[in-house]
């Protein structure tokens, strides 16, 4: 029974990385688009200097 389990979980992790790569490199550039502007945005780059000012006190440096 457990060989059962293990062979659907393959059979799916197997279909999900077909699908995947058939979105090809234009899914690929829109994600990447999407994730620079949002590593970007204002809130996002506040919160990297609040936890980079954290970690510096934590650490004494």
């Amino acid at each position: 029974m457990p060989y059962l389990r293990i062979l659907i979980v393959a059979a799916i992790a197997f279909g999900a990385y077909t699908f995947g790569a058939r979105a090809g490199r234009g899914r690929y550039r829109t994600i990447k688009k999407n994730a620079k502007k949002a590593w970007n945005a204002p809130g996002m780059r506040s919160a990297r200097r609040t936890a980079r000012a954290t970690s510096k006190r934590g650490t004494g440096n």
